[in-house]
């Protein structure tokens, strides 16, 4: 790709993930904006439901205590209508009584006199009873006779002069016994017996016990008794009726009284604790669980009347802080302001908006993720893409080196005069089979590669003695350490060096380092091999004191088709693949490998092999 293509397709999608994050953060402010108003619109909801009952309770108290004023007054005055009553009923009884004693009296006093007055006017007067009386008014007696009766009919004054009425003739009997009654049996009539004083003859007189006068005299006494006691009891049904206040004076006076213009505005309040009660029920019932402070002010005055503060500090901010009147309906005093602010507000906001900022984070995560891996792929691909053009370069180049070769020795073959001479066919021959072997080891390592990306490489497992292989290896190399001169030494320590894994490919993973160590030193090499054992390890190490490396190329030693940059100089010769192969086959044999350098001082490779797994 060139690099104006990948500039031009950094900068589109650049711009792209730009307005993406310009949009996200748009759209949450809006979210945030639209919850803040509804938190506001809850706030101020609860705040005005508190007036609401602030209020309902200022009138609610009023009402309450004027109704309690106007109960005890009634009952005050109940008790005494009460008292009263139970006088006017005592007194009517009382008089009650006193009239029947005196009307006895006078009953009886009416009968002695009447008595007397007959006693003095007749002879032998005698009280009847009812019975006898009919007897002697019989219109015939046994005997055949029929006396005459004279009965007195009319009314007697208090002197004995009949008023009214006279003497009537009777039947009377002469052989009777005598009844006497008293005062509390008198009958109705009073029946006498007497005989006339001059011719002796039995007479009957009867005589009302009550007279005309007398009895109109008790009915008018009673009449007027009855009278006054219905005229005291209607006075009590009106007195029990318009005692105390009624319900529209009491209203008119919560009415007078709320509407008085000296009340102050903490007279009108409850306590701070019903105010907070009811602040706390509405918060909750409108879905907002946060510590608040709160504050009653008039409203035409600087001054606080109630202050309650979540922590120790109260601060209504303007942004946190929501306010409204007290007594909204007070249109003649101050109606006051409840203020309550909430110190955490943003807090409760950002956890209701927590789906959408999770969202919108997730989302540019996702993008930001996506971008990066792309410009990583593009980036990467373009690498191995030079890279695999040095590569094809550098293979091109190690494959036409022995294929020339080769061409060259058997151009050489065809010569009679090379023909003749034995030993150089012999020379020619050993070249031509050298570089055949050369080009064999350059195809195999390159499809060594691809069955390893592929997995499709089948590692032997058995055990190796590294110790031994090692010394085998470098046996194998001294042609190409000799060539320059190169120092090896061994400190082959271990004392258990068996490990487990395929003997061919450990040993190119051995010849590949120490060829390395040959290759990337500047003067004579210097080159040390030890192995150690570090508890259940088996640790290898290849040192050199060569070219070494920046921390930079040490972190890209092992990926494919790398190679380490040698300035001018292109004495060294590879694929660049021949670390990545490495670092391969030491992983499937359970193994690690680390490398430390420092530029111009020299590399350490160290390789430690698990030797209990293995085993």
């Amino acid at each position: 790709m060139k690099r104006r293509n990948f500039w031009l397709i950094t900068a589109l999608m650049t711009g792209a993930l730009l307005g993406v994050f310009v949009m996200q953060l748009y759209y949450i402010n809006e979210a945030y904006q639209l919850k803040s108003q509804l938190f506001a619109q809850e706030v101020k909801q609860a705040l005005n439901a508190v007036s609401n009952k602030i209020q309902k309770r200022n009138v609610y108290f009023h009402v309450n205590r004027k109704g309690n004023e106007a109960r005890e007054k009634r009952k005050s005055e109940l008790k005494k209508l009460y008292m009263d009553l139970a006088e006017v009923q005592s007194t009517y009884k009382a008089n009650l009584q006193l009239r029947k004693l005196q009307r006895q009296k006078d009953i009886e006093a009416e009968v002695v006199k009447n008595d007397n007055l007959i006693q003095s006017s007749y002879l032998r007067a005698t009280i009847i009873s009812e019975t006898e009386y009919r007897l002697l008014s019989a219109p015939s007696e046994p005997s055949g006779r029929s006396p005459l009766r004279i009965g007195l009919v009319g009314n007697i004054d208090r002197d004995g002069n009949i008023v009214s009425g006279g003497f009537i003739p009777t039947l009377g009997s002469p052989d009777r016994k005598s009844i006497q009654y008293t005062s509390e049996n008198l009958p109705d009539t009073i029946r006498y017996l007497v005989y006339h004083p001059q011719t002796l003859q039995p007479l009957t007189i009867s005589l009302p016990k009550i007279p005309d006068d007398l009895r109109k005299r008790f009915d008018r006494e009673d009449a007027d008794a009855k009278k006054k006691y219905e005229e005291a009891l209607a006075k009590f049904n009106s007195d029990s009726v318009n005692t105390a206040y009624n319900n529209q004076n009491i209203v008119e006076d919560v009415v007078n009284e709320l509407q008085h213009k000296d009340l102050a505005l903490a007279d009108r309040l409850p306590s701070i604790e019903v105010i907070d009660n009811y602040l706390k029920a509405e918060l909750i019932s409108h879905d907002i669980p946060l510590e608040y402070n709160f504050m009653v002010t008039p409203e035409a005055k600087d001054s606080v009347v109630y202050m309650k503060a979540a922590n120790k500090v109260a601060s209504f901010l303007p942004a946190n802080t929501f306010y409204t009147k007290v007594f909204s309906n007070d249109m003649t005093r101050d109606p006051g302001r409840l203020y309550v602010s909430f110190p955490r507000k943003n807090s409760l906001i950002v956890n209701n908006m927590g789906v959408t900022l999770a969202s919108s984070a997730g989302l540019l995560l996702v993008l930001v993720f996506i971008f990066s891996y792309t410009l990583y792929t593009i980036l990467r691909q373009k690498k191995i893409s030079e890279m695999k053009t040095d590569f094809i370069n550098n293979m091109t180049h190690e494959f036409k080196t022995p294929v020339a070769t080769i061409m060259i020795a058997s151009e050489a073959l065809r010569d009679s005069e090379v023909q003749e001479d034995r030993s150089r066919v012999n020379r020619l021959a050993g070249i031509i089979y050298d570089e055949n072997v050369r080009l064999g080891n350059h195809i195999e390592r390159v499809l060594s590669i691809a069955r390893l990306e592929k997995n499709e490489l089948n590692l032997e497992r058995r055990p190796v003695d590294l110790n031994e292989l090692i010394t085998a290896v470098i046996d194998s190399m001294q042609l190409q350490l000799q060539k320059k001169n190169a120092r090896v030494s061994l400190n082959l320590d271990a004392a258990d060096a068996t490990v487990t894994g395929d003997e061919l490919h450990l040993s190119n993973v051995l010849y590949n380092l120490v060829d390395n160590a040959n290759k990337y030193s500047a003067g004579e090499p210097d080159i040390s091999i030890k192995t150690t054992r570090s508890g259940k390890n088996l640790v290898v190490e290849i040192a050199d004191k060569g070219i070494g490396m920046t921390k930079e190329q040490t972190r890209r030693i092992f990926d494919q088709f790398y190679r380490v940059p040698t300035g001018n100089l292109h004495d060294v010769k590879g694929f660049g693949l021949g670390l990545n192969y490495v670092q391969d086959i030491v992983r499937k044999m359970d193994g690690t490998i680390r490398v430390q350098s420092e530029k111009d001082k020299g590399t350490v490779f160290t390789i430690l092999f698990n030797t209990h797994k293995n085993s």
